[in-house]
């Protein structure tokens, strides 16, 4: 008997063992749906940014490659990051919050330092670290994202009183801040959605929603009055044709490239607005070329792929182990589908022009390794369900 209850033992023991290899190695189908449609996104966008851009390229640089180049480098560093990112303990993130915080808050202030921050089209946007430049604003949304997690998940009992919410505004607010100064209202208006999605899901009470949304409406029309160029940018969206060669120039461009594109297109390569009538097609406008090349078809199936991915990380959230894993995928969701929300509406003249890139699509290599390392984050929240 005592050697058969050793032999039952033994055999469980060992089961136990594969089991843990099983957790640790847990690539479930919705890990891979998540990886391969990130991966997919990413290089479909390097299949774009080169149509867009190199023409464009060619002139400007002498190598149609140029751009090209730039979003194969971010593809790859992009998707070693986010299987790097899928293998790190997501629950270790919450003990380095603030340097998170600290760091973006530091690289938002370091853009406005005479040789140190990178000035294009009156805008001080980027850092100049030598070998290439980076965006401090893109990781600082995903830097507020972690955070708000982390603080509500922490404080969500007494998320019901409006003092435990001020952390998170304070972070929130500072960020927007530093952004707007830039100027860069775009991000600060998507910095600002960030914030607000991240309190609702954290369990904000709607009496202080409505307390904080009169003083947010009022501010946006401000901001707005206080810059005269945002002031020709409104005006241009209520009427382009008003000034067809000035404000309105770069939304008809758009629209003509997407009036062109029909229900199927005009064939990959063959846009013609990207032979210099469209400003920054390879970066901000690009889906306006998505549209003229691919039509109206193919335009459908890209913004079906993001709907796939958006709820694919919002199923990851909804059987997360913990509140902090359900909100920092809810957070990853929302700025996704905020940013990729306000780049169509812009480029489809459904609200004023501004600059914000195509998540995943768009030309630029910090966009591209700060969303997949995001990605790899919820791969891990999954792999731990």
């Amino acid at each position: 008997m005592k050697n058969i209850l050793n032999k039952t033992k033994k055999i469980n023991f060992n089961i136990f063992k594969i089991n843990n290899k099983k957790n640790i190695f847990n690539f479930d189908a919705k890990y891979f749906s998540i990886f391969l449609l990130t991966a997919g996104l990413g290089i479909f966008g390097c299949f774009m940014v080169y149509s867009a851009s190199s023409y464009m390229a060619n002139y400007r640089y002498g190598n149609e490659y140029f751009y090209l180049t730039k979003q194969i480098i971010g593809v790859v560093l992009g998707v070693i990051s986010m299987f790097i990112c899928s293998l790190i303990d997501y629950q270790k993130l919450k003990k380095f919050k603030w340097w998170f915080v600290g760091i973006s808050i530091v690289m938002l202030a370091l853009v406005f330092i005479p040789g140190i921050g990178v000035e294009n089209y009156g805008a001080k946007r980027w850092l100049n670290l030598g070998l290439f430049t980076i965006q401090p604003s893109e990781f600082a949304k995903f830097a507020l994202v972690l955070f708000s997690a982390a603080y509500l998940s922490d404080n969500h009992q007494k998320i019901g009183k409006f003092k435990t919410s001020l952390p998170v505004l304070g972070i929130g607010l500072s960020f927007c801040a530093l952004i707007i100064l830039e100027p860069n209202m775009s991000i600060t208006m998507c910095m600002g959605l960030i914030m607000i999605f991240m309190l609702f899901v954290g369990g904000m009470k709607l009496k202080h929603f409505a307390f904080l949304g009169v003083p947010a409406l009022a501010t946006v029309p401000l901001l707005i009055a206080v810059e005269p160029y945002r002031i020709k940018r409104f005006m241009a969206f209520l009427n382009p044709w008003a000034n067809p060669q000035g404000e309105g120039f770069q939304l008809i461009q758009s629209l003509y490239s997407l009036g062109a594109g029909g229900l199927f297109g005009v064939g990959y390569g063959n846009s013609r607005q990207k032979y210099l009538f469209l400003p920054f097609s390879e970066s901000d406008f690009i889906f306006s070329i998505i549209g003229e090349e691919l039509g109206l078809f193919g335009s459908i199936v890209l913004i079906a792929a993001f709907l796939v991915l958006i709820y694919l990380i919002i199923s990851v959230a909804k059987n997360a182990k913990d509140r902090f894993g359900s909100l920092l995928c809810l957070g990853i969701a929302s700025v996704i589908a905020i940013q990729t929300i306000l780049n169509i509406c812009v480029v489809s003249g459904s609200i004023p022009p501004t600059g914000l890139p195509l998540p995943f699509i768009s030309a630029g290599s910090t966009s591209l390794v700060v969303f997949m390392s995001a990605i790899g984050v919820v791969l891990n929240v999954d792999r731990q369900s």
